[in-house]
């Protein structure tokens, strides 16, 4: 089959490798019909996530058909149309039962290496490096899907594949983002980063009540998409964003605010954060919190710091003195997608809310994927969200 590699850092390539096969009786093989790539990939082909080896299929946002299932898989059955959760969970631990997903004790085989660096085990993840498991990714035109019967859900009719593909990801990750939140009805939510979560998070605030939703970027097509969404905008390339906000919100500050940025965010307001900027970005051994740091100054003492942005390692200063003074919350963690699945397919079916308003870019073949990494990677070509259909 075909499949999007990692060769080295700042290198992915098409090519042929074996096909999937079951392996353990709660495995499925699907035969993907769509997967994407996300921002979180980006890291990837940055070298920012340790672990990474040459030949490593990408890829952790995917759905498709099911083709073959192991014997003791229950719950799926061939024919099957299945989203696929970038979390593996083997739905028996005491982290599933607590329902902390993400945190599932069973399903990384590489439980200890991950514990060196992060004192426990967690879950396994799809097409995300050694140290989350080292499992295939779903960038590919099949894939094996381990304790098949937990995670996935079913696709019923009527929903195209492009409304449910970012069930499998983002929008239960910009979902879990807004509801760290807390959203009261009259609050106002600050959003750093206008990607894919970003945007999908300015949504999912307003689905849970929020009054207004400002978003923070600095390119004009993802801004666009935000405002789109229903969000007001900042371009941190034009305006002071700590003073933008106090003026739109008369100097009470944001209520809550989201850093869907992650590890490699950038720019910054101060001569000293920019010197720092200008050095960690020509390093992988620490990451650059810029994002992180704006939005604990800005959110208004007594609020809440959702953080879904991605970070592995060591991180460069961030402004703890700031959150601890002000009584800030922070909440953050991978995604927990059992929680969500399911209740965001009833609001997709309810007409409340179509992901696929960020897709931008559509392909057919895999081969072109390398190209749409840089493109996506480059914001060029009006870039915001890639998403593959492998068999056409």
């Amino acid at each position: 089959m075909k499949a999007l590699t990692w060769q080295s850092r700042g290198t992915i390539t098409c090519e042929t490798v074996p096909d999937p096969k079951i392996e353990e009786g709660r495995d499925v093989i699907i035969k993907v019909t769509a997967c994407a790539i996300c921002g979180s990939d980006l890291h990837l082909m940055g070298g920012f996530m340790p672990t990474m080896e040459c030949g490593d299929i990408l890829g952790h946002e995917t759905m498709g058909e099911v083709i073959e299932v192991g014997r003791e898989n229950r719950k799926l059955k061939v024919g099957d149309r299945i989203v696929v959760p970038f979390t593996i969970c083997c739905g028996e631990c005491r982290q599933c039962k607590w329902g902390n997903w993400s945190c599932c004790e069973r399903t990384n085989p590489n439980g200890k290496l991950q514990a060196q660096t992060y004192g426990y085990p967690l879950a396994g993840l799809f097409g995300f490096s050694h140290i989350t498991g080292g499992f295939a990714g779903g960038q590919a035109e099949y894939l094996r899907v381990p304790y098949a019967d937990v995670g996935p859900i079913v696709v019923p009719d009527g929903l195209s594949d492009e409304q449910v593909l970012f069930l499998s990801d983002i929008f239960p990750t910009a979902y879990q983002a807004a509801e760290h939140c807390d959203i009261a009805p009259e609050d106002t939510v600050a959003i750093w980063g206008c990607g894919p979560v970003g945007v999908l998070a300015v949504k999912c605030c307003y689905l849970l009540g929020a009054k207004r939703v400002i978003a923070i970027d600095s390119v004009p097509e993802r801004l666009a998409l935000a405002r789109e969404a229903g969000a007001e905008t900042i371009d941190l390339g034009q305006q002071n964003v700590q003073d933008t906000l106090m003026e739109m919100t008369h100097g009470l500050g944001p209520d809550s605010v989201i850093e869907a940025v992650g590890m490699e965010s950038h720019g910054a307001d101060t001569t000293l954060q920019k010197v720092s900027s200008a050095i960690m970005e020509h390093t992988v051994s620490l990451e650059r919190p810029f994002a992180l740091n704006q939005a604990i100054l800005a959110c208004r003492p007594g609020g809440n710091v959702s953080m879904p942005g991605v970070f592995a390692g060591p991180v460069g200063p961030v402004a703890l003195g700031v959150l601890m003074n002000k009584g800030l919350t922070l909440k953050t963690g991978q995604t927990h997608m059992v929680r969500y699945m399911k209740p965001l397919l009833e609001h997709i079916q309810n007409g409340d809310i179509d992901p696929s308003f960020i897709i931008s870019h559509r392909s057919t073949n895999l081969e072109e994927g390398p190209a749409l990494y840089k493109a996506f990677r480059d914001k060029t070509d009006n870039c915001t969200k890639v998403v593959f259909k492998p068999h056409g």
